[in-house]
């Protein structure tokens, strides 16, 4: 992860970059984000039953017996849904192929995508939502359509929806804190932001 850096900070409340209030470890923003877990899986559940079924049965859960089944296929798919969702964050972010302050990469919490680029409330909030939207609401919708959702892509789209869940607090922090003329800049993990006007640049 980008490490926080005292100087930037100071050079930013400087220029009038105000600080987000956030969680202050990965885990205290797991724990506030549990809500948002149940809360998304409740709506990949509704929009995968628009056109198809999903049932407990499905996935190994019975009235008697619970039944798991992972192989290394699993597996792969899982880890290939994490940088599916990795890149989709990466995407919207203007200018990622040719910016030197954007950055991808992996934590024992799963990935992260974090960029030091200034970018507009409005382009920040789809940057956030954009894994959830596309992957657990949208794909399902297509797929179902097409009579294509099997069991095991209800099962990832169920794990991506779940696991946007901080990205679900991160959107209302925003929207409770950043005028909707602002712009936003991370410095490290911590996030700031001011109003579209400021020309102040690292």
């Amino acid at each position: 992860m980008p490490e926080y850096s005292e100087s930037m900070h100071l050079e930013l409340i400087k220029n009038g970059w105000v600080p987000m209030k956030e969680p202050k470890t990965v885990l205290s923003a797991i724990l506030l984000s549990i809500p948002f877990m149940i809360i998304n899986g409740l709506i990949s559940i509704l929009v995968i039953n628009i056109f198809s079924n999903l049932s407990l049965k499905e996935f190994g859960f019975t009235s008697n017996t619970i039944s798991i089944n992972l192989n290394l296929v699993d597996i792969l798919l899982v880890v290939l849904l994490l940088i599916v969702h990795e890149l989709l964050h990466l995407i919207f972010i203007p200018n990622f192929i040719k910016s030197e302050k954007t950055i991808l990469g992996l934590t024992w919490f799963g990935g992260f995508v974090v960029t030091e680029e200034k970018i507009e409330k409005s382009r920040f909030i789809w940057i956030t939502i954009a894994p959830f939207i596309i992957i657990s609401v949208i794909l399902p919708l297509v797929l179902s359509y097409c009579g294509l959702l099997t069991t095991t892509l209800k099962f990832l789209i169920l794990l991506n929806s779940m696991a946007s869940c901080v990205d679900m607090l991160n959107l209302l922090l925003i929207i409770k804190q950043v005028p909707q003329d602002g712009t936003l800049k991370s410095n490290g993990q911590k996030t700031y932001w001011n109003y579209k006007q400021s020309d102040f640049n690292f």
